[in-house]
This record gives C-alpha cells, sequence and structure tokens, in this order.
C-alpha cells in the first residue's frame, strides 16, 4: 500500500456533493444504559472516532417512538425519541457534538407508512368519516370478501388486512403493522412537512427518504400484471408481480418538489431517496432531475447482487450522464438491509485484502460513498441463530432470507471484553466471535488494519476534487479487470482494479505514477495482482 499525493484545496462544491456519508444504526453502535440495545448517547460518546474517519456525515436510521415490529421503519410519533433510544435532549446533545467535530447529521424520514399504533392511524381506524378517516389508504371488500385487488406485500402475503372497526381492508406494502399512508391527500402531506419542518429546525442538515417510491398508490387499485421476466428468483408473492400500481406513482414527483422547497428554506440541507423496484433507475433520475427536486438517490444495484463484476460496475455508473440536468448518484455496497458485501462477494478471495480492495472501489466511484458501520473494519455477514432473529423479513423466509439480522449486530469496539464493550449485558442481537477478532481496539494499533486503511482513502477522495465530483470514464471492464478514469486534464486521475479470482495484466496508455495501491498494484507494470487496485495520476 502506498501513498502519495498532495492535498487539493477545498471542493468548491455543495457539501454533499461527492461527501462520504457513515451510516449508524442505532440499536447497534454503542449502548450507553446497560439494557443491550445501543442508544443515542452511546452514539454521541463515539462520535471522535466517527470523526476520526474523515466523512463529511453521519446517516442515523430511525430513532423514533416505535413499536418496533420493524425496528423503527414503523413510526409511531415522527416528533419524539423512543426510550429505547433516549430522550430528545439527547438528540440535542448528539447534534450539537456531531456539528462540533464539523459532522453533518442526516435522519432517516418514512414517509410511505406509519405503525398501526401512530395516533393517525388509531383515528382513522375508528370510522369512515373522522378527520382522519382518507390519511390511509382503505378500500372495501370484493363481493365475496376478498381483498380489493391482488397487491402483495414485500414481507409475505396479501397486502392488505382486514379491520372491522372500519369494516374495510387497509393496505400495507410491508408489515401489517405498517398501514400505507395516503400521501395523495394534501393534508398527510402537510403532517409529514410539519414533522420534517420540527427536525430541520433543531439543526439536522437534511433526510434519508426510506422507500419513497412506495409513498403513492393507483387510486384505481388495479391489480398489478405476473411477472413474465425469466431468471427472476421468487421467494415471496411479492415477486411474481410487476409493481406497477402499488407504487411507482407519477403524482410522488409534485411531493418530492415539496420536500425539496421546505429543505431549500432552511439553506444548505441535503436529500436523499431510497428507491428499489424493477423501475429503480427510472425512478431515482426522476426523483432527482434538475434542482426542484432531491439532491441524490441509490438503489440496490450493488446492496443485492450476488457478486462484484468489471461489468456491473460498469454498466450501472455509466447509466448517470455528467449533464446538467441529470441528478447526483449515491452508491452503498453495504448496509441495514443487505448482508454485508464481503460475505456476498469475496467467494473465497482473502476476507481482509476483499474489505480493503472494496473501500477503495467504493470511495473512487463518481456519486456519495456511503459507508455502513463496520464497513471501515472489514465485518463480515454476522452468523446470527435461528432463536435469535429478530428480523420479520429473515424469521418468515428462513432459510432463504435477506440476513439482515446478520448486517446489524452490534459494532465491537474491543476484542477482550464480553460483548466487545458494545454493552455491560447480552446485546439484543449477538456479538459474532469473528467480529471480535476485528474489533476497533485492534485495529487502531495495527498500521496496516482496514480501519486506517479506511481513514487514509477517505483522506484521499475529501481532498482531491477529482475523485470527489469529477467525471467518469469507462476504459475496460473485461473479465476480470475495471480501469477508469476520474476529472480531466491535469486533475484525472486512474482508477484500476482486478475484480477476479486470479492475478491479471492491465497496461495503460501514457505514463502514470501511483498515488494510492493496495496489494503491490502499479502503473509501472502490466501485472495486476489478485485483489490488487491503484489510484493513479499522470506524470
Amino acid at each position: 500500500m502506498t501513498l502519495n499525493e498532495t492535498p487539493a484545496a477545498t471542493v468548491p462544491n455543495d457539501w454533499w456533493r461527492g461527501a462520504t456519508i457513515y451510516q449508524i444504526y442505532p440499536r447497534s453502535f454503542a449502548d450507553s444504559n446497560g439494557d443491550g440495545i445501543g442508544d443515542l448517547p452511546g452514539i454521541t460518546a463515539k462520535l471522535d472516532y466517527v470523526a476520526s474517519l474523515g466523512v463529511d456525515a453521519i446517516w442515523l436510521s430511525p430513532f423514533f417512538t416505535s413499536p418496533m415490529t420493524d425496528y423503527g421503519y414503523d413510526v409511531a410519533d415522527y416528533c419524539d425519541v423512543d426510550p429505547i433510544f433516549g430522550t430528545l435532549a439527547d438528540f440535542d446533545a448528539l447534534l450539537a457534538r456531531a456539528h462540533a467535530l464539523g459532522l453533518k447529521v442526516i435522519i432517516d424520514q418514512v414517509y410511505a407508512h406509519t405503525s398501526d399504533a401512530h395516533e393517525w392511524f388509531k383515528a382513522s381506524r375508528t370510522s369512515r368519516d373522522n378527520a382522519h378517516s382518507d390519511w390511509y389508504v382503505w378500500a372495501d371488500a370484493k363481493p365475496e370478501g376478498s381483498p380489493p385487488n391482488n397487491w402483495q406485500s414485500v414481507f409475505g402475503g396479501p397486502a392488505w388486512t382486514w379491520d372491522a372497526r372500519r369494516g374495510q381492508y387497509y393496505l400495507h406494502n410491508f408489515l401489517n403493522s405498517q398501514p400505507q399512508l395516503n400521501v395523495h391527500n394534501p393534508q398527510v402531506q402537510d403532517a409529514l412537512l410539519a414533522a420534517a419542518t420540527f427536525w430541520l429546525d433543531k439543526g439536522v442538515d437534511g433526510f434519508r427518504l426510506d422507500a419513497l417510491n412506495f409513498a403513492m398508490h393507483n387510486r384505481a387499485l388495479t391489480d398489478n400484471p405476473p411477472e413474465t421476466k425469466n431468471g427472476v428468483r421468487r421467494t415471496r408473492p411479492f415477486d411474481f408481480q410487476q409493481k406497477l400500481h402499488n407504487q411507482s406513482q407519477p403524482q410522488v414527483v409534485a411531493f418530492i418538489e415539496r420536500i425539496r422547497k421546505l429543505t431549500d428554506s432552511y439553506g444548505a440541507r441535503f436529500t436523499v431517496a431510497e428507491v428499489g423496484g424493477e423501475q429503480a433507475e427510472r425512478e431515482q433520475k426522476l426523483f432527482t432531475h434538475g434542482v426542484a427536486r432531491l439532491n441524490t438517490a441509490y438503489g440496490f444495484e450493488f446492496l443485492y447482487a450476488d457478486s462484484i463484476t468489471p461489468s456491473l460496475v460498469a454498466e450501472t455508473v455509466t447509466k448517470w450522464a455528467d449533464t446538467p440536468e441529470m441528478g447526483w448518484p449515491s452508491w452503498a455496497f453495504s448496509n441495514h438491509d443487505a448482508p454485508r458485501a464481503i460475505s456476498r462477494w469475496a467467494q473465497g478471495r482473502d476476507a481482509a485484502g476483499f474489505a480493503k480492495q472494496m473501500l477503495l472501489l467504493l470511495l473512487c466511484l463518481r456519486g456519495n460513498a456511503f459507508v455502513y458501520q463496520g464497513e471501515e473494519l472489514g465485518l463480515p455477514q454476522a452468523d446470527v441463530p435461528f432463536d435469535r432473529l429478530c428480523d420479520p423479513e429473515a424469521i418468515a423466509n428462513w432459510p432463504l432470507t435477506l440476513s439482515r439480522d446478520g448486517a446489524r449486530t452490534p459494532l465491537p469496539w474491543t476484542s477482550d471484553a464480553p460483548w466487545g464493550e458494545f454493552s455491560t449485558v447480552e446485546p439484543w442481537l449477538p456479538m459474532d466471535a469473528a467480529h471480535l477478532a476485528l474489533a476497533v481496539e485492534r485495529q487502531e494499533a495495527d498500521p496496516g488494519s482496514s480501519l486506517h486503511f479506511a481513514r487514509a482513502v477517505i483522506a484521499l477522495r475529501k481532498a482531491n476534487a477529482a475523485l470527489r465530483v469529477g467525471n467518469i470514464i469507462i476504459l475496460e471492464a473485461s473479465q476480470n479487470v475495471l480501469a477508469f478514469t476520474r476529472g480531466t486534464g491535469a486533475d484525472e486521475r486512474l482508477c484500476v482494479f482486478n475484480l477476479g479470482q486470479t492475478d491479471a495484466n492491465y497496461v495503460p496508455t501514457g505514463t502514470w505514477h501511483s498515488v494510492y495501491a493496495v496489494h503491490g498494484a502499479t502503473p509501472d507494470r502490466p501485472l495486476l495482482p489478485l485483489l490488487g487496485g491503484y489510484i493513479a495520476k499522470r506524470a
């Protein structure tokens, strides 16, 4: 590994463009009160560590009041902190400490659904003519009593649940405890924007918008057609349909523009949409088109990929052309909803070496880089036995599961404490013994660790305009070799990776000097070692 780069001046762009954003899953970051669950004071106590990584911002997964049937993505109060995580005062302290350390704070907003414990839904289900009666998606049964249409839930089974109080079905694209908001209703939009205003007034720097393309439905309740593509893996009824009518409605764009107008009124705020599904690429571009919509969006192109190949990377990143009206992309290799990338992609290669190569690749791509907690440590997917599973998706589809629990286990801070110093008691999910060997304390003492590597590469990206905001041109995407340039002219950087299972060869055109290299890779010779990669600049 070599480092040879002179820091450039601060990139003259919006702070978020090309930013490195560190995702924190609050339940599993640090437990301050000994109940086995991570909390806001625990995060605050560890923010110096996060700042030491050199990232620009943190993204906090939900910490709002919730019954936790979907671990916070079932919100019961948008404007309060769940007691397991602390208090609003604890959030204020976290925000103040983060800002003092130069970290922006991004929080989740869940606008497609609430918890069935939310006061809005409690009122809505009481009758068909109350003030909140049209705040959720209700529909009469078919004459024989079956659900209004054939829509299926992501988590299995029909997307409709009967409610005897109203004598109607209500829609839920996820768990039946997550009723679908009727975001077509202007009153609902106003209420959601009021919640956003609450957090903006507190000083948050932006929002990650969860499952945003699920926020509106086809009001005609048209049946979804069957999925006809060959090769589609079907493990749930949801997979048998083209999701044309229960999500991905054009009216979402007008609501997005309302969100952007609100955030712009607070200055340099940031918005990123999570967009999945068959139409994700089209919707990501639609949601970020021009200057009146969201700043950026990310999908699941890498998060759900079984392998990382030159062709996958090339095809994915080149879909976002560097043109005036095109939106700005974001990329994540791991997060709380997907098995960790090392376990999906290493495929027999050295895990520690592969972790470094993937960090280097992620931080060389054009777009924002989302780094999930533990990714800087090279954590693999944790082993969570069936009797310790908490995730309803994992339990319902065992053993064919997304294994979200295995990506959500506690972060190991030290190797010799019983639970890695995450907590003083048994955590809510087990601490994998393999993770203890990769604990922060152990890697801090090893200059060659993944942690030190992550800091160096994040600093390199932050210092260099070509890597942070430059364009991308693919030079090669063969079976093993991925090569591309970032930036142009004197500020151009060459990025080369061997993503194959054996040594490969690559000879760059022109003369290049290594800026950063891993596993012995260098532009000075054609051999590109297994797990090798480098960044170079013109001689």
